[in-house]
């Protein structure tokens, strides 16, 4: 089974978003194209049958660049993969969903915490909007191998 972790496009600042809370910055443009350019080549690769997302805005959009491209694929919001939260027991939760090819957007530093117990090394920080697919039987704790990472291909 594939586990592809990916994290957010580019979000407004906090301070851009001070009339928001952190939860609803926005994705950027540059964030809106870079999640658009990492769903594209995913979509090329892999089939997706189920998406987790964090409830934070900015997650969410990156995962409607999915939409046009997957739109049969259920989504499913997930209130512990935020970048406070733990990464042990977020994977413990995935682990028992019933995927072959689950697409989980969230956050820095989750996603790296995340990715790191995947394969049992330390945590490597993610690039916006890029993911990384993990193959594995079970998603366990340093039972996986890394087998890419895709980060945006933007036009400057």
């Amino acid at each position: 089974m594939q586990l592809i972790l990916m994290r957010h496009g580019e979000a407004e600042s906090p301070i851009d978003s001070s009339m928001h809370s952190d939860a609803r910055r926005r994705l950027t443009l540059r964030g809106q194209q870079q999640a658009a350019s990492t769903a594209q080549q995913l979509i090329q690769r892999y089939q997706p049958d189920l998406f987790v997302v964090s409830p934070l805005l900015r997650a969410q959009q990156t995962r409607q660049a999915f939409a046009n491209l997957c739109p049969q694929v259920p989504v499913v919001t997930y209130d512990h993969i935020k970048p406070e939260d733990k990464a042990v027991p977020a994977l413990a939760w995935l682990s028992q969903l019933e995927a072959q090819c689950i697409v989980v957007v969230c956050h820095m530093n989750i996603v790296a915490y995340m990715g790191g117990l995947l394969v049992g090394e330390p945590p490597r920080s993610f690039e916006l909007a890029e993911a990384r697919v993990y193959e594995q039987t079970v998603i366990a704790n340093g039972l996986s191998v890394e087998q890419i990472r895709i980060v945006p291909q933007l036009v400057r």
